[in-house]
């Protein structure tokens, strides 16, 4: 057994029963440095919480309440508990991603069900105090479904380098980009229009300020880019090597610690894309699909050599090493049993 001091704690987001789970809340998992991963237990018992955030530097974790509209603060409690934190807050319908930002001051949640962007202001102790709905998105295809308005559905947000924060719209196939403003919440900057049907899912920023996109009904990747302070579509390209299954749709995306690859989850074909990302940040190139070491992979993290896949419905956690030259997964080297999981967020070290 390691010592506490060699282990990372990871927190679980996953569907409890009123979001056809089997979990009981939100999970605590201790990751070893030979890369397996032990099960501590449910933290602390929640409805739904498919998505958390930590605190950037003080013990609290932020949940989603998807079936309930609500997001609450959770604050550490012994060596792998939560304990609720405050009052819950009310969100939008089906809020699924919740985000903080790295200076602690507020937390931003998306809401798929009716496409609510939404800030809340953060206290000293990581409290939540007020609350702000931003501007509600326009389609910008508005004139290729005449007569059919989509429904907005906000998905995720980024906070990025510049101190900016974009969001994701999957109904209206759009990134929004955002100004903090205190007091005020998040003040419109910006918008990129993606292609029609797209369905923008997560994202992640490349050390060269790229941002890249994964598209959940079109399974591709998109890169865009600042120019003079405006993000533009500067490449788009196929997230899988060998193509995609008409039920397939992607999930989340991530970078390895080097930013040299990407990691891209498709469920329904349930595999890990591995993608080369070029020296400048300007494109990404498939390399190989592997299969992702069970059944519909929801969210899956890079720590240090290693991959971990959640999958919501075969309730696993897969982890392989990754090959530090070509980035490719190996063999996988464990499986950890553990319900419903749905995101795989490391704890802060506070």
């Amino acid at each position: 057994m390691t010592s506490l001091q060699q282990q990372t704690l990871i927190w679980t987001g996953t569907y409890t029963a009123d979001g056809g789970g089997r979990a009981k809340g939100i999970g605590a998992l201790s990751a070893h440095p030979d890369g397996s991963l032990e099960w501590r237990g449910t933290a602390v018992e929640a409805d739904s919480p498919s998505f958390v955030a930590a605190h950037p530097t003080l013990p609290v974790v932020y949940a989603v309440a998807e079936q309930r509209q609500m997001v609450r603060a959770f604050r550490r409690t012994g060596e792998f508990g939560l304990e609720p934190f405050g009052h819950p807050q009310p969100a939008g319908e089906a809020t699924c991603h919740v985000a903080v930002d790295p200076l602690g001051r507020f937390l931003t949640a998306a809401c798929w069900g009716d496409g609510q962007v939404l800030l809340y202001e953060l206290d000293h102790d990581g409290g939540i105090t007020r609350r702000f709905a931003a501007a509600p998105s326009v389609d910008p295809h508005g004139s290729m479904a005449p007569g059919q308005p989509r429904q907005s559905r906000a998905h995720a947000s980024l906070m990025l380098a510049d101190g900016r924060i974009m969001t994701t719209d999957l109904g209206h196939d759009a990134l929004r980009i955002w100004r903090y403003e205190p007091g005020a919440g998040l003040i419109a900057d910006h918008e990129v229009a993606l292609p029609f049907g797209s369905g923008p899912r997560h994202l992640v920023q490349h050390r060269s300020g790229s941002v890249f996109v994964v598209s959940e009904y079109s399974i591709e990747v998109f890169v865009v880019r600042a120019d003079a302070g405006t993000f533009e579509l500067i490449n788009r390209g196929p997230a899988t090597s060998g193509g995609s299954l008409p039920d397939d749709s992607a999930a989340e995306i991530c970078l390895d610690q080097e930013g040299n690859h990407a990691y891209v989850g498709v469920r329904g074909s349930n595999l890990i894309s591995v993608l080369r990302v070029g020296p400048d940040g300007t494109e990404l190139s498939p390399v190989k699909d592997v299969a992702s070491g069970g059944d519909w992979p929801r969210h899956h993290l890079v720590m240090g050599q290693w991959l971990h896949v959640a999958h919501e419905r075969s309730d696993n956690i897969a982890t392989f090493a990754l090959d530090s030259a070509t980035g490719l997964p190996g063999t996988l080297i464990h499986n950890l049993q553990t319900p419903s999981p749905t995101a795989l967020v490391p704890a802060s070290r506070a």
